[in-house]
């Protein structure tokens, strides 16, 4: 397995392509980012959306439509996709597969398991491919996402903290924006902020 990771546009948010036997899998291509997706995948077979949010999701629809592949999204962010709730001037796309909470997926042989964790947005999600979770804007490297926003909830980042602490393996998580970390390396600093919310 391969990871390639690029951080795109204003927020440099990281656009993941996942390589493995040759085949590759694209997690959140944000703003600006199908030249460069197109230029390093041979045999793209899906995009993956962590979650809603334009800065993730932002080159979906000229992906999909230049590589011939679907959208997978969760079900509860769609209408961020379709819609573009903050008005920003992203080309609308629409999911060709509405992700269920905690939903698996079998690509060509490629196990992937979208890990339900809502506070963020109500879909957010956690990606886990091979013992890597691409943990979109839930948690970062010392912190989490933030749940101040519309259609964020505070209730709903407390109940998913807590169901990640409770995952008694050192997984490595791929952020949406930074650094790379560990489950380990952040269960003190997700203790932290479960006093905050």
């Amino acid at each position: 397995m391969e990871i390639l990771k690029q951080p795109m546009g204003d927020y440099q948010t990281n656009c993941y392509i996942i390589i493995i036997d040759n085949k590759e899998l694209i997690i959140d291509p944000g703003v600006n980012a199908t030249a460069w997706v197109k230029y390093h995948v041979k045999n793209p077979i899906a995009i993956l959306n962590t979650h809603g949010h334009f800065d993730h999701v932002w080159s979906n629809k000229e992906l999909s439509d230049d590589l011939n592949i679907k959208i997978y999204c969760p079900k509860d962010d769609n209408f961020m996709l379709e819609k573009d709730p903050y008005a920003l001037g992203m080309t609308p796309s629409c999911a060709d597969v509405l992700v269920e909470p905690d939903q698996e997926f079998d690509f060509e042989g490629i196990k992937v398991k979208f890990h339900h964790f809502p506070g963020h947005t109500p879909g957010c999600s956690a990606i886990e491919i091979e013992d890597n979770l691409f943990s979109g804007d839930f948690i970062f490297n010392n912190t989490i996402g933030r749940c101040d926003f519309p259609f964020s909830s505070p209730q709903d980042m407390k109940k998913s903290i807590n169901k990640i602490l409770e995952w008694d393996r050192n997984i490595r998580i791929h952020p949406g924006h930074g650094p790379k970390t560990t489950l380990f390396q952040e269960k003190d600093s997700l203790k932290t902020w479960l006093n905050y919310l």
